[in-house]
């Protein structure tokens, strides 16, 4: 946490004192401390926490080694912690208009000046802390694909198997879900963000994206299998996929662009299916489900150690059905490594 701080200040604007922090995500990337309603204020040579009655406890608990603990009480409290400070740096991508007018009538003193990329930045390059534990609710997504499998009747509906995947999730160490699970089956599962029906699943592919939340950090996997058997069109669909996935994950490596790993996996698919690949090929994952870097076509994003991203190629056939597959992947010094360890092999139900 405390480099995270430095590297933080070493990103500061020449002109800012220090920066002013309420984004939950960013109050706990720096802090550790999981709470709303709050500031954290950090400037050169100070790194102040501020949280009311609800949070103050835990807040001592876990952050008073590196910051100066302060119970908010209003907007007096944050004027007295800013005194002095001449140019306040804020987050203009999360702030809202009427925060801002807020501030400026709290301290009609300060020069405020937006820095809303500076906290995506640093969150966009993960240190071991973050991966350990992106890798343990990879670990518990994996597992509950391995119990879906054997939960999977003709009976059940898709919502059944979303809630049972949640489930599962919680049951075994995840905080949350990282987003709304995707379940759909037979003809919806051309609908790449389709939701769970409570209906009983199709005969055919069945599509499913979920993800547990660990320590604040999401996980992210899809995996489509077979409700029955597969025909000869479906395996060579799964195939072309997967073949997709594994082409655009040897290409990742460090100095690679964002938009060439995309085109290896794209221009694989638009030979067998033009124009059936319509979303980009990946995200990064970290705190939020989608960060920075994207993988697509107009990305002018480049790969560099610290990143870790989705590799989600699709092939989507509008009103008949849908493949994809989706591991999360890291890039390191040398090359990149797969964080996801569950199968890919095409499996019937």
């Amino acid at each position: 946490m405390e480099k995270r701080i430095d590297r933080l200040r070493a990103a500061l604007p020449e002109q800012a004192d220090g920066i002013l922090l309420t984004d939950p995500l960013n109050l706990r990337y720096l802090s550790g401390v999981n709470y709303t309603d709050g500031y954290l204020l950090i400037t050169r040579t100070e790194a102040v926490l501020l949280a009311d009655s609800r949070y103050i406890e835990i807040a001592e608990k876990i952050a008073a080694d590196r910051f100066e603990v302060v119970l908010l009480k209003g907007k007096e409290t944050v004027q007295e912690v800013c005194s002095g400070v001449k140019t306040l740096a804020f987050e203009d991508k999360s702030v809202t208009c009427a925060a801002l007018e807020t501030y400026q009538k709290w301290m009609p003193d300060v020069r405020f000046v937006g820095c809303g990329e500076l906290l995506t930045g640093l969150r966009e390059y993960k240190d071991e802390e973050e991966l350990a534990c992106i890798e343990q609710a990879q670990r518990i997504a994996e597992a509950a694909f391995d119990h879906i499998l054997g939960y999977i009747t003709p009976d059940r509906t898709e919502v059944d198997v979303a809630l049972e995947l949640e489930f599962f999730m919680r049951a075994h160490g995840a905080e949350g879900v990282s987003f709304d699970t995707i379940a759909v089956s037979g003809s919806s599962s051309s609908m790449p963000h389709g939701e769970p029906r409570m209906r009983k699943l199709e005969k055919g592919f069945l599509t499913m994206d979920f993800g547990a939340l660990y320590h604040g950090y999401c996980s992210d996997m899809t995996r489509t299998v077979v409700i029955g058997k597969a025909d000869a069109e479906m395996k060579a669909m799964y195939g072309r996929v997967l073949e997709a996935q594994l082409a655009a994950i040897d290409a990742a490596a460090p100095g690679r662009t964002c938009r060439e790993v995309d085109a290896v996996a794209r221009t694989l698919l638009d030979g067998y299916y033009p124009g059936a690949f319509g979303h980009g090929l990946g995200h990064g994952v970290g705190l939020y489900i989608h960060e920075s870097p994207n993988l697509s076509p107009r990305s002018e994003g480049i790969l560099r150690p610290g990143h870790v991203v989705t590799v989600e190629p699709g092939v989507y056939l509008k009103g008949k059905y849908g493949v994809r597959i989706e591991d999360m992947i890291t890039v390191t010094e040398t090359g990149v490594r797969d964080l996801t360890l569950a199968p890919k092999n095409l499996i019937e139900l």
